[in-house]
């Protein structure tokens, strides 16, 4: 999920190169959205386990779901969510979805991952570096995140952010809390360790506190209550993996012994579902997507496989799964499997990869190819992830 350096030397003149404008992450493809009437923030102490029976109405896309216990469902989430490769980039080799995180929600996504750097002063979501890629402002992104929350009332959302520059809680709070998307935060009960039994999602609608944020390499600050360091709740399986060499094993937080001591404690399972080439700049694997993110749970290498194995090693599903280019697969398919639902009030998208029209380039303007005859980056392997 982070990004994985063997061994990157960059100079700083990396930085100064002209940086690519901001690709709008998600919001270049993104349709207009009715914004609902926002409701009052209610506290999370006022948040119940219990949650009232609730019908025919989905949550989550599913009447199945609503009272199921927040950790007691698997959320197929969007590694890089906002970082494309399309038109909009020009079709760049270091965008890891074919769609916006606004078009992930829709079609069923629930975890959004992205990476967060401090560039000039501003919370930015960029790839590696700015300079390579850089999909926008944190601000915007949460803006569009809300805007599709007010409009969609009944479904909870997860956020995870890669703190890459370690800044402080109280620098992302801030912008957590000008977009107005703090008003939706869900503070647990423990906000210093893994918590056995969380709300229900109509417990959590109900309550209005809907969004669940972790942060990777964060100290928890009181005055941004749900703002949730990953680890003190997370664990990982490896990421940078190479196709079909997926396995259950923990590979974050490092003081946990196995996944299912972690299971034990009440840490909820993340599984990095995603391939990449086994080059000199390592990049998604495009070749193998359609078996990484197939459903299918007797073929190996794929993300029905790997979800069916982690479940049967750790004696509980994943709660979280982060994959590339969502809607080949459908990757989402997997996690309703696991979850043994029909899921409804989906928008359909096409599970087709998308291709360039003419050219290739890393990001707007700058490529590795560039940024490596220009000497700017001396490389023996990097992963981009």
């Amino acid at each position: 999920m982070l990004f994985s350096f063997k061994l990157l030397a960059a100079s700083a003149s990396l930085l100064s190169l002209s940086q690519a404008s901001p690709q709008g992450g998600f919001f270049s493809q993104s349709s207009a959205v009715a914004v609902a009437s926002s409701t009052a923030k209610v506290s999370a102490s006022t948040v119940s386990l219990a949650a009232a029976a609730t019908g025919t109405t989905a949550c989550n896309n599913s009447p199945d779901l609503c009272n199921r216990n927040y950790n007691n469902i698997t959320h197929m989430g969007a590694h890089d969510s906002a970082f494309l490769r399309d038109s909009s980039t020009g079709f760049t080799e270091s965008g890891n979805q074919y769609y916006n995180a606004t078009v992930a929600l829709s079609a069923g996504i629930r975890l959004l991952q992205a990476q967060v750097h401090l560039n000039d002063g501003v919370l930015e979501l960029c790839h590696t570096s700015c300079a390579l890629l850089d999909g926008g402002s944190l601000a915007t992104f949460l803006t569009a995140i809300k805007t599709w929350m007010d409009a969609n009332p009944n479904e909870v959302v997860t956020l995870l952010l890669v703190n890459s520059d370690d800044q402080t809680a109280a620098t992302f709070g801030s912008v957590f809390n000008s977009t107005g998307i703090s008003s939706y935060g869900y503070t647990p009960s423990s906000t210093d360790g893994p918590v056995a039994t969380w709300p229900t999602l109509q417990t959590l609608i109900t309550a209005n506190t809907r969004l669940v944020t972790f942060i990777a390499s964060i100290t928890y600050d009181s005055s941004y209550p749900s703002l949730l360091p990953e680890f003190s709740f997370v664990f990982e399986t490896a990421y940078g993996q190479t196709f079909p060499d997926f396995n259950c094993t923990i590979d974050r937080p490092t003081g946990l012994a196995s996944s299912t001591a972690a299971i034990s404690a009440g840490y909820m399972g993340l599984v990095n579902h995603f391939a990449d080439t086994n080059t000199l700049i390592s990049t998604p694997d495009i070749t193998n997507l359609p078996t990484t993110n197939s459903p299918a749970t007797n073929t190996s290498g794929s993300l029905g496989t790997e979800g069916q194995q982690c479940t049967s090693e750790w004696a509980k599903k994943p709660t979280f799964i982060l994959v590339d280019y969502f809607n080949v697969g459908p990757a989402v398919e997997t996690a309703d499997n696991l979850n043994g639902i029909t899921a409804v009030g989906r928008t359909s998208v096409s599970t087709a990869e998308l291709t360039q029209s003419s050219g290739a380039g890393i990001g707007k303007g700058v490529s590795w190819a560039v940024l490596l005859g220009m000497g700017v980056v001396a490389v023996v392997n990097i992963v981009v992830l």
